[in-house]
């Protein structure tokens, strides 16, 4: 692999003291760059389509802060609303206006939220909803409540879905993790993605039991793997005929691949919607949201109990309302779809003039790609259980490596979605595909 040594000494120097205050060196695992054996970049400023490190190095940004950044760093509009929020105030713990403004936005634009509770992060979300679920469907049955969760799909460090798939095809979880007890995932009962049959057998043998099914409706943190025809629709039929209600985490795909989500993508309609990223507008935040009668159950309407100082933290309602705001220009999403296009099928075209097997796909403003193994020309990548088997690890830690050093930032892991900003351009795209040609 030819590179050009860029320096990162400021980025080793600051690595090398981080492990002696955080564990790992980090306050989040992939930050390491663990799966592609690499140094890690710290990140000074940022500014539209880039990222610059520690090092003074400039690097196109395709990671956007795992997903946020739809409007690109630094966006005019969201600083000055913030410039303007913050001389009121940071924090209060009560009750404000621009809360009722961003519930309003979000009910709007997602056709299934109806009444929505915004908390601080993705996981408070998920964690919440699972909760709120629970109660909603144990109140005609006491015993319904099983997860139904799909290996592949992450939602957070939540106990109950920190779990991986045994031998069976429907199978109750094992901890994935130390310090998530057996008895946290007992209840949860895990699947592959689009595998209708593993599905019927799970509600053939559990379905009176089951309170709730859980998926990303296009997965992001196993690669990106969108659902085959008729599976997302078999959900919900089968969570109908069982009376069990359907969840949708859209942390990730929530006005990212759609103005109105993923369901609006794919015409499906869910009970509860999680969501985060992209409506906080670069700040902390979560969010999760449904039917009436459902979020009626949570305190102080009901008796399901969720709360949380910072939630509904006036700087992250107003980064969050200027963001979705700006997300309805006309045109805004056919524009990022059109980029992430450009990039995916420049790639795809690499890839096919050297030979190598590769699998892309791009929604919105949300891609993802697999570099596979020699022999699986003719394979298709379909869930996580197809991803560890056919995906080339080697290739692509030796691609990213070689981006990052001509400064091009892919998400450091081969199980992670890329992210298109409307501050990028056609240049940038080009730069992009001239060093993944050279990289390959």
């Amino acid at each position: 692999m030819t590179t050009t040594q860029v320096s990162r000494v400021k980025s080793q120097e600051l690595f090398e003291k981080a492990k002696t205050l955080l564990p790992g060196g980090v306050n989040s695992p992939v930050r390491a760059f663990g799966s592609i054996d690499g140094q890690p970049i710290f990140i000074k400023k940022a500014e539209g389509a880039y990222t610059f490190d520690e090092d003074g190095n400039k690097y196109i940004d395709y990671v956007g802060s795992w997903g946020p950044m739809i409007l690109g760093h630094r966006n005019k509009k969201i600083e000055d609303a913030l410039k303007l929020a913050i001389e009121n105030g940071t924090s209060f713990g009560a009750p404000t206006a621009i809360e009722n403004e961003m519930a309003e936005e979000v009910i709007k634009l997602v056709d299934s939220v109806e009444v929505v509770r915004f908390v601080n992060s993705g996981t408070e979300a998920v964690m919440s909803a699972i909760r709120l679920a629970r109660a909603f469907s144990s109140q005609a049955n006491p015993n319904k409540v099983k997860i139904v969760k799909f290996t592949g799909c992450y939602h957070g460090h939540v106990d109950p879905l920190l779990v991986q798939a045994g031998s069976g095809v429907a199978t109750l979880g094992l901890p994935d993790s130390p310090g998530v007890t057996k008895q946290a995932t007992e209840n949860t009962i895990l699947i592959p993605l689009n595998d209708p049959k593993a599905l019927e057998q799970a509600f053939a043998a559990a379905g009176e039991d089951i309170a709730a099914v859980i998926l990303e409706p296009i997965t992001g943190n196993c690669g990106m793997i969108y659902p085959q025809d008729g599976f997302i629709e078999k959900i919900r039929e089968l969570c109908d005929q069982n009376k069990a209600l359907l969840i949708f985490d859209e942390v990730m795909t929530g006005f990212r691949v759609a103005l109105g989500g993923a369901q609006e993508k794919l015409g499906i309609k869910p009970d509860l919607t999680c969501l985060g990223k992209v409506i906080g507008g670069g700040l902390p935040v979560g969010a999760y949201g449904g039917r009436k009668d459902i979020m009626a159950m949570v305190a102080p309407s009901g008796p399901v109990y969720q709360a949380g100082t910072l939630s509904g933290n006036p700087l992250a309602m107003t980064a969050g309302l200027t963001c979705l705001r700006e997300l309805k220009r006309p045109g805004l999403f056919a524009e990022l779809e059109e980029k992430a296009k450009l990039l995916i099928e420049g790639m795809q075209k690499i890839c096919e003039q050297k030979n190598i097997p590769a699998q892309f796909t791009a929604v919105g403003g949300m891609f993802g790609f697999y570099l596979m193994k020699a022999d699986c020309k003719d394979k298709e990548i379909k869930s996580f259980e197809d991803a560890k088997e056919f995906l080339d690890l080697e290739l692509y830690k030796k691609m990213y490596l070689s981006m990052l050093e001509q400064g091009v930032y892919f998400a450091p892991s081969a199980f992670e979605a890329g992210f298109i900003s409307i501050d990028h351009s056609q240049e940038d795209i080009e730069k992009t595909l001239a060093a993944f040609e050279k990289s390959l």
